[in-house]
């Protein structure tokens, strides 16, 4: 049981989705960070964050959306 936040965890929610990430990763074949007797993915990942062994980032910033020009109307072709 995890009993202070983690360093660098800045709110309950981003604990609760690093740590089902993290069983994830485990439940899929990932090898454990750590010794542990427990043997549950869900309960490894919490020792796993707690001990903060478990790297995590934001990842890069948003692309920023540049306004696109209105495109000129252009005159209709005159056809004779």
């Amino acid at each position: 049981m995890i009993q202070s936040m983690p360093e660098g965890v800045d709110s309950k929610f981003r604990l609760v989705l690093l740590i089902a990430r993290r069983a994830e990763q485990l439940m899929r074949g990932a090898r454990p960070k750590i010794d542990s007797t427990k043997r549950k993915p869900t309960s490894l990942a919490m020792d796993e964050v707690a001990s903060n062994v478990v790297e995590w980032g934001y990842g890069p910033p948003p692309a920023k959306e540049t306004p696109q020009p209105e495109a000129e109307e252009q005159p209709a072709a005159e056809v004779h």
